[in-house]
């Protein structure tokens, strides 16, 4: 099956159940490799329909003070974006049906080299993309060859982005929009934004893509009220926070495992 494929058929299959997705977001790496590996390959089992993976990166600017933490212990335990496609490819001989999508900015896959990046990607069967900083306007340095390759490259959408550009951002789209829900970093309240409904009804009259919802999302309340609406949640920061919380009450291993995947299952089960 194309790498395309898998996402698209996730997707259907969530339509034809009138299921909204969950998807995870964590750091690659964090707070080291094993620990990293042990939550992503149990995260299917959480009731997880697509993984996110973060590529660990020095200067994560759309991120708030978790993710960025996170991305500073992965980095300080030596995680690099060569050791994050190794993670994949250990997840990928266990698991060949779950999505994974990278997530991160546009530094490390120039430093790691664009062809050797979708090398990797069809390698290790990685569904696609979502680079952060690079705008519509700079589709010929990435977005076009990844899609080229048949991978997803999938753009973000904020409640600052009018009609005129989001045409433009959905030309060379595909996979998902991910629908930003607040103007702000990661980790901030979604419910800031109390137009959201509305604002996901206008991109769906504009798109057939599935919007999935992200930012700021940090219970199984809010994951039931956005699921009425959208076709997918995105928890990133609540879920890294847990990582944070485990190592500062000095929980070994296995209870800062099991108290990530069980925070997890809470919010699934609200689905």
């Amino acid at each position: 099956m194309p790498q395309q494929d898998l996402l698209k058929k996730k997707f259907d299959e969530l339509k034809k159940k009138k299921k909204c997705g969950f998807i995870s977001f964590i750091t690659a790496g964090d707070p080291d490799f094993n620990t990293s590996y042990k939550i992503l390959e149990k995260l299917p089992n959480s009731g997880v329909d697509i993984i996110e993976l973060g590529m660990p990166f020095s200067d994560p600017m759309a991120d708030g003070p978790v993710i960025q933490k996170a991305n500073d212990r992965a980095i300080k335990n030596k995680m690099n974006l060569k050791k994050t496609f190794n993670l994949i490819k250990k997840f990928r001989k266990k698991d060949i049906i779950t999505p994974i999508i990278l997530m991160g900015y546009y530094n490390p896959i120039h430093k790691f080299g664009i062809n050797n990046f979708i090398k990797e990607i069809k390698k290790n069967k990685i569904n696609g993309v979502i680079v952060v900083d690079l705008p519509p306007e700079e589709d010929n340095e990435l977005c076009l060859p990844i899609i080229k390759n048949k991978i997803h490259f999938i753009k973000l959408a904020t409640p600052t982005t009018d009609k005129n550009r989001f045409k433009k951002i959905i030309k060379n789209s595909s996979g998902f929009i991910y629908y930003i829900s607040i103007t702000g970093i990661t980790g901030a309240n979604y419910k800031s934004n109390i137009r959201l409904q509305t604002e996901i009804k206008n991109l769906k009259k504009l798109t057939r893509l599935p919007i999935a919802v992200g930012f700021g999302i940090k219970n199984k309340k809010d994951v039931k009220k956005l699921s009425e609406y959208a076709d997918a949640v995105v928890v990133g920061s609540s879920i890294i926070k847990r990582v944070e919380e485990a190592l500062k009450k000095k929980y070994n291993k296995i209870k800062l495992i099991n108290f990530v995947l069980n925070y997890i299952k809470s919010l699934t089960s609200a689905l």
